[in-house]
């Protein structure tokens, strides 16, 4: 048995400048940013959500803008499994911590470990 929720809306921008994207997107969602530098490298900010909203997060890529979903899970092995079971398939191993996979339809999501220090409400249980 395992649990995975939504966690994080991921807005990827395709920018030399992470700032200018986060404050449209802030004023635009009207969310204020939590962290203009998550990581201190420039790559990811973001935005103050609720304990029960998903996360924000806005990422400096290479490829295209796009926007991606972040399923966060207890048990990494059992979710990516079970979403193979279901027609996806693995993407890349990043950085150790998370998978990047594709849905059927070609969408690109991230399967990741727990991103707020409560697991929280709205987990989904699976046997």
């Amino acid at each position: 048995m395992h649990h995975s929720r939504l966690s994080t809306l991921v807005i990827d921008c395709q920018v030399d400048d992470l700032a200018t994207a986060t404050a449209f997107w802030s004023e635009a969602l009207g969310k204020p940013v939590a962290s203009p530098d998550q990581d201190g490298d420039g790559r990811y900010a973001e935005l103050r959500t609720a304990a029960d909203e998903p996360i924000i997060l806005l990422q400096k890529v290479e490829h295209a803008s796009r926007v991606h979903l972040d399923i966060e899970t207890d048990n990494l092995d059992a979710e990516v499994g079970r979403l193979e079971h279901l027609g996806a398939r693995r993407i890349a191993f990043v950085r150790e911590r998370w998978w990047v996979m594709e849905a059927p339809g070609g969408h690109r999501f991230c399967v990741v470990q727990p991103q707020r220090e409560t697991f929280g409400p709205h987990l989904n249980r699976w046997e």
